[in-house]
């Protein structure tokens, strides 16, 4: 392999559907609705929109109105000790204050990002592949200080050569099969290396060729792919190209985004994929591309793996730096208005207010 460097829904329709999307998050993910459980979180939202939920991974916050569980797990260099950090309140926000007290005097590393969506797709310290060598690095728990709903959270700070991994997935699509992706980014925090991806990739850390992944891409490379201006560009990582809309290189209609806190969207379906964003303080989700796949050879039918990533490419490049606040993978090509009522949540999550 060559080596790589809207309209919002109405507050009263989302309430009047929160209780029975509150409900089946309860059976994803194991923990039964609680009186927290009153607004519908983004996989609440997508479970309504008859697209739910594989993977769910988020370090501030919540993506299940009744998740209760833990969030990531943190391991301090101390005494190589290991501690679970999971929410306030079901459905709420990252209990910050438990890292801070365990990680006190030491300094600690990430070591496992849980998958809410109960359907065990975990992230892990990424392995070795054909690109790169590993195991990859671990983030610094306390790399990337943020707030939520004014509460202290923690994001995940991927410096380069930092990377995780699931090969092993329940759910995640595969071949030519549909699925949705957003992540909520540092879109100040970015380089031109690649490649700093979070989504479908392939299952033994290899290049396997065109349309073996599809994930998010968020960053400033233009050896592929690239849109308007100096970047970064939210872009596809489809393997051997980074896609910025139909043509293999520049696409116009591609902008340059830089949000400090950025929504990045991905779908993908048979012969359709579209690329979407937005700031993830406030506003709509804009549609940057919606149409075909590329016109190369290779990326219609997909060949999609099933693996998830977070920070490197899917053969392991790891020379990019982003920041990852939370993300979801789901069955099922999802609909520009459960995109955009996720968009609507994520805005009044409070990310840095």
């Amino acid at each position: 392999m060559i080596v790589r460097q809207s309209l919002r829904p109405s507050r009263r329709a989302l309430l009047a559907t929160g209780a029975a999307v509150a409900l089946g998050a309860g059976i994803l993910t194991g923990t039964a609705p609680s009186s927290h459980a009153a607004g519908s979180l983004p996989c609440d939202l997508y479970a309504s929109g008859g697209t739910p939920c594989v993977a769910a991974h988020s370090t501030t916050r919540a993506l299940y109105s009744s998740y209760n569980g833990p969030l990531y797990q943190v391991r301090r260099a101390s005494d190589n000790a290991t501690r679970d950090i999971g929410v306030l309140s079901a459905g709420g926000v990252a209990n910050a204050a438990a890292q801070d007290s365990f990680c006190a005097g030491t300094s600690c590393v990430i070591t496992v990002i849980y998958d809410q969506s109960g359907r065990g797709n975990r992230l892990t310290q990424a392995p070795g592949g054909g690109a790169a060598g590993g195991p990859d690095n671990l983030a610094n728990a306390t790399a990337a200080p943020t707030t939520v709903a004014g509460h202290k959270a923690y994001g995940v700070y991927v410096a380069p050569g930092t990377g995780y991994r699931n090969n092993t997935t329940n759910g995640t699509a595969k071949g030519d099969q549909p699925e949705g992706m957003y992540a909520v980014l540092d879109g100040t925090h970015y380089n031109g290396g690649c490649c700093f991806d979070y989504g479908n990739a392939e299952t033994n850390n290899r290049d396997n060729g065109n349309g073996t992944m599809e994930a998010i891409y968020f960053g400033n490379i233009k050896v592929w792919g690239y849109g308007s201006g100096n970047g970064p560009w939210i872009m596809a990582d489809l393997e051997n190209g980074l896609f910025s809309g139909v043509n293999q290189h520049y696409n116009a209609n591609d902008p340059s985004i830089s949000h400090r806190y950025l929504t990045a969207v991905i779908k993908g379906g048979p012969n359709k994929w579209a690329i979407r964003g937005g700031n993830a303080q406030s506003g709509a989700l804009s549609t940057f591309y919606n149409g075909v796949r590329p016109n190369v050879a290779g990326y219609n039918p997909m060949k999609k793996e099933g693996a998830i990533i977070l920070g490197i490419g899917g053969d392991n490049s790891k020379g990019a730096q982003g920041t990852f606040y939370e993300g979801v993978m789901t069955s099922g090509y999802p609909s520009d208005a459960t995109e955009n009522a996720v968009q609507a949540n994520i805005t009044t999550a409070g990310y840095g207010r």
